[in-house]
């Protein structure tokens, strides 16, 4: 397995102009902190890169709904474990960093007295830090799944579009919809959020430790259809440890609201239709429509609709949560998006 240098970051503010490391963070100081980890090939010593290192790519990655950063791992290992084997022709990764939505994750430990937190305020952070210089002359291509991916296309709406901020975007399981289709079919919509809510709101939240948690997990659903290693990750860095045993991080009501602000997904339909038309927009689905129905997969495919997009692709075996439970699948296919294997024209393909 290829070693991977790993940090970990605390950003102070929506505007990360000052990063300092940490492990774990603590909540020390009041306001919204964004976490983060990035990712580098082990020896990568240097911010000042090799001409050869400057064309690779930096990677960002944006989780959905009730994960965190952590989850992007595995994928992430063997996406660098894949570039690697690859020859010097080809694109390689120069780094990858992989962000918790501020009431996700370590975030959500940091901003405990935080209300309600939408993809527009993920985003705006988000965007912030595409413009720092802690990636400054880096290519970037970010890469969200599900709420994720929304908050990866409404980061545009805070990056000049002309200076084509990122060579492409890679979509997974998009939770995107245009609000004339959501109210078209908003029975099963309303349906289908008000179960979901209702099964986080109902949800165990806590254990006696995290080694009962991951015993508890594993065997019941849907996480025991996730690779065994998302629930490990899950309990590691999804529950926070106390003397009263382990809990979630992310409260369940935090995230049962993210999954009612649909706004913002609304939002990120009309913005696609744009972008489409001048940035590569790659959409990766998973071959089971669990969650996103095939009449909202098409329309971001309709090129009447003012869609445009690169690429389509379908994972096997893989359902909405394809990060958690096919993610080496989902790395071969986001690979295959950086190496260009692709058409630039739509295509429906599975691994």
């Amino acid at each position: 397995m290829l070693n991977l240098d790993v940090q970990s970051f605390v950003f102070a503010g929506s505007t990360p102009t000052v990063v300092r490391s940490a492990s774990p963070p603590t909540n020390v100081s009041p306001g919204l902190r964004i976490t983060a980890k990035r990712y580098r090939h082990t020896g990568t010593q240097s911010n000042v890169p090799s001409p050869v290192e400057s064309e690779r790519l930096t990677l960002l990655f944006l989780h959905c709904v009730g994960a965190h950063k952590e989850q992007w791992e595995p994928t992430i290992q063997a996406i660098f474990e894949r570039t690697s084997k690859q020859s010097p022709n080809k694109t390689r990764v120069r780094e990858a960093w992989s962000f918790d939505w501020q009431n996700h994750g370590d975030a959500a430990v940091l901003n405990k007295s935080a209300g309600t937190v939408t993809v527009y305020d993920w985003a705006a952070a988000i965007s912030a830090f595409v413009k720092s210089d802690h990636v400054k002359g880096h290519k970037i291509i970010p890469i969200g799944h599900s709420a994720g991916a929304t908050t990866v296309v409404l980061t545009t709406k805070y990056l000049p579009l002309e200076l084509k901020p990122y060579p492409a975007l890679i979509l997974v399981e998009p939770s995107v919809v245009t609000k004339e289709l959501f109210e078209k079919t908003i029975d099963d919509r309303m349906e289908q959020m008000e179960l979901v809510v209702r099964m986080t709101t109902a949800r165990r939240d806590h254990w006696a430790s995290k080694d009962e948690a991951f015993v508890w997990l594993s065997k019941r659903y849907p996480w025991s259809t996730w690779d065994l290693r998302i629930v490990k990750l899950l309990v590691d860095h999804g529950l926070e440890q106390n003397g009263d045993g382990a809990r979630l991080k992310c409260d369940r009501k935090h995230e049962a609201v993210s999954y009612t602000q649909v706004e913002g997904h609304f939002e990120a339909a009309n913005l696609l239709s744009t972008i489409s038309k001048t940035i590569p927009v790659h959409l990766i689905w998973g071959e089971n429509e669990d969650i996103i129905p095939e009449i909202i997969r098409d329309s971001l495919n309709n090129v009447s609709a003012g869609m445009n997009v690169a690429s389509v692709r379908a994972v096997e075996d893989a359902g909405h949560m394809i990060v958690q439970e096919k993610p080496d699948a989902l790395a071969k296919a986001i690979c295959e998006v950086l190496y260009g294997c692709i058409p630039p024209c739509s295509v429906q393909t599975k691994l």
